[in-house]
């Protein structure tokens, strides 16, 4: 490392260092590849992979079956089994994986379009307006955050564009939060009171030197924020007011076979929440990865 090296090198180079930052990353890789490319690869090319078979209901991993088609019966693996209405689990895991990312970049961005907005004002104007938007982000903080979910998903109807709108307007509240915290402390900087000094608009300093000196923190949130979008929207179609059938989504999948845990079938609940498990574990270790490589004192 090298004196010339620019801070977004530095940070990479801590970044590579830690093990579990990878691993994350990797992982987030290797399941965005699957979810994009999958629904081209998977046995069931069906909309939603919904293609029913009862007679093959509830069948364990690695299960073999001869079924007809237009060239004749063929021989077909199931590799992780099908669901109880008989459909290929491994294409609707695929498939949920496409929703669960879906879910949290789109709920993210809405966070940040309003958090970094609000907080921003909120901290580099002060009086009244940071005071009012202050009170508005103290009401949203004081609600659950699964109740506030909740109702705005009921408000803006069942769905599956819905329930992005609906996570990223629960989110924000946390990002504006640290937005102001660093735009009221870059505002007293020396640079920002030249650039008013010198007759420019505060809304130029705003954004020329307060907005690019904050994404630092507003990355590492964002990560978590990720995390939380997954496991939200999760818990929104385990009680059924998320994404709609036949829309196959990970929670949507454990709310339909969980009763099956004491059968003899845990596998068909299993599979599913071990993918939220691991999604949502890899986005935690990239966070604090990146908290640990982008911070100043290191």
């Amino acid at each position: 490392m090298t004196s010339t090296d620019s801070p977004t090198q530095k940070a990479w180079r801590r970044f590579r260092k830690n093990p579990l930052g990878l691993f994350g990353a990797a992982l987030i890789v290797l399941i965005t590849c699957v979810a994009i490319a999958g629904p081209a690869l998977v046995p069931d090319r069906s909309p939603n992979a919904n293609e029913m078979n009862l007679k093959l209901a509830a069948q364990k991993p690695g299960f073999k079956a001869e079924l007809e088609s237009d060239h004749g019966v063929v021989s077909r693996t199931f590799l992780l089994g099908t669901d109880r209405f008989g459909r290929d689990l491994l294409s609707r895991m695929v498939l949920g994986a496409r929703i669960s990312l879906a879910v949290g970049f789109i709920s993210v961005f809405i966070s940040l379009l309003v958090g970094v907005t609000l907080g921003a004002l909120a901290g580099f104007y002060g009086g009244r307006v940071d005071s009012a938007i202050m009170w508005l982000i103290n009401v949203v903080w004081s609600i659950p955050t699964l109740l506030l979910v909740i109702a705005i998903t009921l408000a803006l109807g069942k769905g599956f564009w819905q329930v992005f709108v609906a996570v990223g307007l629960t989110m924000w509240v946390e990002v504006a939060r640290v937005v102001r915290g660093q735009a009221l402390s870059l505002k007293e900087k020396e640079f920002v009171e030249a650039t008013e000094a010198l007759g420019f608009r505060s809304l130029r300093a705003l954004f020329s030197h307060v907005l690019p000196n904050i994404w630092s923190p507003v990355i590492v949130i964002s990560a978590a924020n990720f995390a939380s979008a997954i496991l939200i929207e999760s818990g929104l179609s385990f009680l059924g007011i998320g994404a709609q059938p036949p829309i196959p989504t990970w929670g949507g999948m454990i709310k339909d076979h969980y009763s099956y845990i004491i059968v003899d079938k845990a596998y068909l609940a299993v599979i599913p929440g071990g993918a939220i498990l691991l999604l949502v574990l890899s986005f935690m270790l990239v966070g604090n990865a990146l908290r640990d490589a982008l911070d100043v004192k290191s």
